[in-house]
Order: C-alpha cells, then structure tokens, then sequence
C-alpha cells in the first residue's frame, strides 16, 4: 500500500513539475517573442555638443541602458548637432541619435544618403528657439541683428538652420547682413559675455543649463519671436512644417524672464535609428527611453516631457517596427 501511495505521489510530483516547465516556457515565449534573444553586442550612441542637451541626455541614457541591457555597451560620440548626428546614423557610424524633426525633413528633402533608411524610435521632448542678448542691447527683433557679430550654431548642428531660417525670414542675409560665428554652446556663452558677441541663437530644451549658468552671472535678455515671423519662416522651405508657435514659461530662466514668458517656436526632438538595426535592440533601447524619463528629468529637465501618449508620432520618419512592437506592449 505504502509503495503505490509512493508511485502515486511520485506521478503527481512528475505532472506539477511538467506542467511548470510547460507554463514558464509560455511565459518567457509572451515576454520575449519567438526568434528574438535579448540584445547583445555594442552600439553607438551620436549625442551633441559638450554641455549641450543632447549630450547630457544621452550620458545619463547610457546608465540607465547599462541597468535594462547589461549585455549592450554603449558608446557615446559628441557631434555638432542634428546634422552631423543624422549623417553618422545613415553611413552607420553611429546606430542612434538625437535630431530635430525639421533636420530630418531638410536631410530627407536633399536626397542626403541613406536618408530613405533612417526610422523614428520615439518623439522625445520639444526644443525652444532663444534668442540670446546683453540685457541692455537695443536688439529688440530679429531683423535688429543686422551689422552684429551673431552666434549661429556649427555646420552640422539643427541650430545653424534655425538661425539662418529666421534670419532669412527677417529679411537678413546670413552671410552678408550679419557676422555669423558658427560657434555651438558650449563655447557663445562666454563670447557673448567678454563683449565678443552681439547675440546667439540657441535650440534647446528648457531650461538648457549653459543658459541658466550665463544668466546666474551676466544680465541677458531673451528677445521674443512674434508670431509674423514664425509664419515667415514656414515660407523659407518645405522642411519647416515641423515648427510651432510656442511660448516660454514665465520660470524657464528665473534670473531672465521677471515672471513673464517668452513668444518664439518650437521644433520635436526624435530618437533615430535606421531600418537595419535588430527589432530587439530598439524595442529595448525604446523602453529604457521611456522608462527613464523621471530619472533622466531630474537632471536634464526636458526630458521630463517624454510622453508615452505622443511618443509613436515620429514625422516625418516612419516607426521602426522594434519601436511598434514596444508600443503594441503597453497599450492600455
């Protein structure tokens, strides 16, 4: 009797363990789709200029990648913006990036290389147009730069196709009817205080911390894009749909603003990538942006604005299908 009690609990012991087994396999089938391992290998990640947004978006980035994808290094590359990082994702010098919708349109509209294999991941966080002078300059609007030595952003960067667009649409010529010094953040901050220069433009969220340090130790002043201007602007090329009226809160630049905001425009940040990168890696990659974004906003504040709910509208680039099927995971 003893022994069939034994043989009994012996074949039921035998049936949990089988059917445990049978329900730990679905389960790791649900969370990770038939063919697909977790990522592996290295990638790398083309940011911005030193102490620029994008540049400290993604070194954060990268710790927060280092804790979801322990078997991804990441390697991060400093560039002078939107350009230059869009040029390195189509060559494949790099597998992701940072860069403005309207960088992507210009780049698309060109005809540049590679340009028909770029995909969106994710729309990030919105960049503000600043206008940045000495508190008591007599610049007042854009076309009052005319005769100044003016900060336009590098070759590569989204800023120096603002500067020239908005430029353009005062009725300025960028070459002749100012002095552009095609100098990035990290460097027309200190310019404009030692009396170098006139005024700088600037694209960046808010509040873009080499700003914030300027305004802590030099009176500036943020001169307002009004509203004919932003339309003028949307006549200068088919590339610039993708800018918006927009307004800077009254606490953007405490030490600026006196409580009162700022008219100018806006442009969406997208993460990039192209059509050949594993599905896996971006659904990964992809989570961990989303996932980051209190941890990362702490620090870099725009980041803080990462929205699931508006994060799949990624024009003018198509969503890569590794970006779809993370989406498709957390819908309500």
């Amino acid at each position: 009797m003893f022994q069939a009690l034994t043989r009994i609990s012996r074949r039921r012991t035998l049936t949990g363990a089988t059917a445990l087994v049978v329900v730990l396999g679905l389960l790791g089938w649900w969370i990770l789709p038939l063919g697909d391992s977790a990522p592996r290998g290295r990638i790398t990640f083309s940011t911005g200029v030193q102490n620029g947004v994008y540049q400290r978006y993604g070194v954060l980035l990268e710790e927060a990648l280092a804790r979801d994808l322990p078997d991804v290094d990441i390697d991060l590359r400093q560039s002078e913006g939107s350009q230059e990082n869009l040029a390195r994702v189509a060559s494949g010098e790099a597998d992701f990036t940072i860069a403005t919708a309207d960088a992507v349109a210009k780049y698309q509209l060109e005809g540049k290389p590679g340009a028909d294999r770029l995909r969106g991941c994710a729309r990030l966080y919105d960049d503000y147009v600043q206008l940045v002078v000495p508190r008591d300059s007599r610049v007042q609007r854009v076309k009052d730069l005319r005769g100044k030595k003016v900060g336009v952003g590098q070759e590569g960067s989204g800023v120096r196709i603002i500067a020239e667009r908005l430029l353009i649409a005062a009725g300025l010529d960028p070459d002749k009817d100012v002095t552009p010094v095609p100098l990035g953040i990290d460097t027309v901050p200190d310019r404009l205080e030692q009396g170098r220069l006139d005024a700088f433009f600037w694209s960046g969220g808010l509040p873009t911390s080499a700003v914030e340090r300027l305004s802590e130790r030099f009176a500036i002043r943020l001169v307002p894009l009004e509203s004919g201007l932003v339309k003028e602007v949307h006549t200068t090329s088919d590339a610039t749909n993708y800018y918006r009226l927009a307004v800077m809160p009254p606490d953007a630049y405490v030490q600026v603003q006196s409580g009162l905001p700022v008219a100018t425009m806006a442009v969406a940040n997208l993460l990039v990538t192209t059509d050949t990168m594993d599905k896996a890696m971006v659904e990964g990659f992809t989570r961990t942006v989303i996932k980051s974004r209190d941890r990362i906003g702490r620090t870099v504040h725009p980041a803080q604005l990462v929205d699931l709910r508006t994060a799949i509208y990624t024009a003018p680039l198509p969503l890569h299908k590794g970006a779809k099927r993370y989406y498709s995971s957390v819908k309500p």
